[in-house]
Order: C-alpha cells, then structure tokens, then sequence
C-alpha cells in the first residue's frame, strides 16, 4: 500500500473516532430516556449499572472521573422514588468526592479549560449545583423527620451562600436552599437563625407563604431588615387565619391549645429536568467574535485547519411534560408557589462562562492547526498530497482526543414550588394536579402530628 493510502485511510479512522467516542450525556441518555417515560425503576437499574453497583443499597467501591457526579444522579432518583434515607446517604456520599468550580477565584481562565474538556478529572460542581445538593438532602432528612440531620445540611449550605454572597453581592443566591433552612431552623426553635434565611428568600422572591411565620418568629427576636419590616407592615391576608408555627420537637414558639391540636404541611413539587449540556458546533468567526479576549496564540494559523467549526459544550433544554402544577389538601385548592426557576440559575450561571469555554476550544484549535502545519511542511517535503493528508492526520487525532467536556447534573429538577399548609392533628389526603404540556394527576396520604409538622415531597423529573 502506498504510503499516502495508508494515511488516508488513517484519516478515515481519525475521523470514525472523532465521532464515535461517548461524551457523559451519551452515556446517561438510556437513563434519562427512562425517566421521561416515568420509568423511575429502570432509571434507577442503568445508573447502577454504569455505577458498578448490584443495587442502589450498594455504594461504588472505587470513585473514577464521573462516579461521584453519577452517584448524585442516583440521589436526585432515589429522592423522586420517595427512597429518602437511601438518597440522603448518596447525596452525602457524592458530597464528600465533588469538587468545587471556584468561579470567583479565576484569574488565570482556568475554569474554560476545565469546563471545555477536562473530563478525565474529577468533576467539580457549579455554584449552583453546590447549593443545591445541600437544599435537596435538607428535603430528605425534613421528610424522614431528622432535623439533627437538616441542620447539618442547613450549615453547610449557609457556608457556600455565604461564599457566594461575599464574592457576588450584587446576585442573589439559592431562594429554595434559604426557604429550607430558615423552616429547619424555625421548626428548631431558632427564631433568628430562621428569619435570617427568610430574609435571604425575600431577596430574590416575595413568597405569601413565608409572611405569617415571619410575622410570629418576629415575636420571639429583634431581629429585623427592611424586608423583614415591610412583610410586618403589610396587611394580613383576610383568607389566612394566623396560627403559630408549629414543630417536631418541643421549641420555645408561643402557642395556645388549638395550636396543640395542629400541625402544619409543607409540600415541595419538583418539576422537569434542567438544560443538559451537548456536543455543538459553532463557526469560527462566530465563536472568535463570543471570546477573543479569552484566546490564547497566534489565530490567524486557523485559516489553514481543516475543521472550520468549533466543538465545545453547550446546554441544550428538554422538552419537559411537567412545569407547574395544582395543589388540593382534604378538598381544599391551596396555592402552590413557584420559588424558584432551577434552569434560567443554571443557563444564566453558564453563560457568563460561555466565553471562557469557547476561548479554551478555540485556543486548543489553534495548538492543532500548528502540529497540523508541521506535519503538512514534512508531508510536501516528501509527496505533495502527503502534506495535505499528513495535516488532516495529525489534526483529527488531536480533535478525536479532545471531547468537549459534557458533564452536568443532568437529572436536577427544573422548578421548584411550595405550599405551606396548617391543619388540625391527623391524616390529611393530598391531590397534586400536574400541568404543561402534559397533565397528571398524582395523590399523597400524610400524617400530621399534634403541634408537629409533615413534609410532602413530589418530583416529576419529566
């Protein structure tokens, strides 16, 4: 065989692995298909098979690049399969092995290699998604009735939203995580503690459902912000009937005996899934004009490559059937509050880094379009073609080598919705209505204790 037909056909096997390797959403995606089919069970079987795992009772015995992320996408499963202590042990478990994306300390455009393609590494979690393990194992211990184990996940997510706050003051941070652990706290019988994180919620939303605690937590500290004072200043709802917040444990809340006889119901629906990160292209007059100023080398030598598009990752949103829904407790319709929009967080997060990510592909195409000129000055010193082939060879290789990075949570909800109900001591009948594109009808047996509370979690993950 001549020796430029062996380097075509070397470019021909170039190019088959250039579009044959699997990116971490390829993987997961027989996953993912399950669950918009609302096959949570064989879901839950292919993440454990790609774990390495018998069964969900079974922890992996080694941690590879993906398996604590893949471990998280279990937990967010297991949570919608109302497997609480289950997932909060893979949420804590995934915790422990999952780095952090520290935005605000990137000075040297580090973050848009590593988002761009570092996928052998270990994967580091966005801000966002940091906040959020943390607001979603505080669902699991609240249902499960541990507040010792909700306070811990309340503390340590005040330690990143305080991170947070500090680097990016201008931008509020995780309204669902603060909603959570001012209610751990206020069911704690920390009054101020509680407040502090309602005030953060205030931030970002105005939530009816927080102003009638606020108003008796109020009573029991000095505590006080201008959102704080303006919910105090507001008139009451003529449809509420004012109670006293009511708790699991004893706490130093007032109360008289009706409260005693009550109890309270908090009700968490989860809707969809968020944007899933994929493989997309982009031209590269397009892409130098989204982040020139994050490229790094000579950009002109790009006119000479063979690849005239830029691959990097890029969230792609699914057709979710679920975005909202209806809420009846015993009969009575009670309104289901959207606090917060889990997508536009994330999409809004990944834009600002967008340019990073497209500078990083573009800077590594331009290391490829060199090692491509050399090995096209060799090719002509011996056969003419030999230099084109040569280039596209040493090109592709290096392509075929650099997958864009597509790893992400993708399994997190896209919305979140609350309701805050009181009710007399006993078993209450929840009916969910479902709406979107499609509509459901799903319902909730609970039990309440006198002077105590429920928590009823419902996640749809389509």
């Amino acid at each position: 065989m001549k020796p430029h037909a062996r380097r075509a056909r070397g470019l021909l096997l170039v190019l088959a692995l250039v579009t044959g390797c699997a990116t971490y959403s390829d993987r997961n995606l027989a996953a993912r298909r399950d669950l918009a089919s609302g096959d949570l069970r064989g879901a839950e079987k292919k993440l454990n098979q790609l774990l390495g795992v018998q069964s969900s009772r079974d922890l992996p015995a080694s941690y590879g690049s993906d398996t604590a992320l893949t471990l998280l996408e279990r937990a967010t499963v297991l949570q919608a399969m109302g497997e609480y202590g289950l997932s909060a042990r893979d949420f804590t478990a995934a915790e422990k092995e999952l780095e952090f994306l520290d935005i605000a300390n990137d000075t040297a455009g580090e973050i848009g290699k590593y988002v761009f393609s570092d996928s052998a590494t270990k994967y580091k979690t966005s801000p966002t998604e940091k906040l959020l393990i943390n607001a979603f194992n505080m669902i699991n211990y609240l249902v499960l009735g541990d507040l010792s184990g909700a306070r811990v996940e309340a503390r340590r997510f005040q330690v990143m939203r305080k991170y947070l706050a500090d680097h990016f003051p201008e931008e509020p941070h995780g309204a669902f995580g603060s909603y959570l652990a001012g209610f751990v706290f206020e069911k704690s019988g920390e009054p101020e503690a509680a407040l502090r994180h309602y005030d953060e919620v205030l931030q970002q939303v105005d939530d009816p459902s927080l102003h009638e605690p606020i108003r008796q937590l109020a009573q029991l500290t000095p505590f006080r912000t201008p959102r704080i004072e303006a919910v105090l200043s507001s008139p009451i709802l003529a449809s509420y009937e004012p109670e006293t917040a009511a708790s699991s444990e004893p706490v130093a809340l007032a109360a008289d005996e009706s409260d005693a006889e009550e109890g309270e119901i908090l009700v968490i629906l989860k809707t969809g899934t968020v944007p899933v990160k994929q493989a997309q292209r982009i031209p590269i007059g397009a892409a130098m004009g989204l982040a020139a100023n994050y490229v790094t080398g000579d950009t002109t030598i790009l006119e000479y490559g063979l690849f005239k598009v830029v691959v990097y990752p890029e969230l792609v949103p699914h057709e979710n059937r679920f975005s909202g829904g209806g809420l009846e407790v015993n009969g009575r319709t009670e309104r289901l509050f959207t606090l917060t929009d889990i997508s536009k967080e994330v999409v809004a997060e990944y834009e600002k880094l967008k340019p990073k990510i497209v500078g990083a592909a573009l800077s590594r195409m331009i290391v490829r379009a060199a090692s491509a000129e050399v090995a096209r000055a060799a090719g002509r010193r011996q056969h003419g073609a030999l230099g084109f082939l040569a280039a596209a060879l040493v090109e592709g290789t290096l392509v075929a080598l650099d997958r864009p990075d597509t790893r992400s949570w993708t399994m997190l909800p896209a919305r979140v919705h609350v309701a805050r109900v009181r009710v007399p001591a006993g078993t209450h009948q929840l009916r969910f209505q479902l709406r979107g594109r499609f509509q459901a009808e799903v319902t909730r047996t609970v039990e309440v204790p006198a002077g105590g509370f429920a928590v009823v979690d419902l996640t749809t993950l389509r």
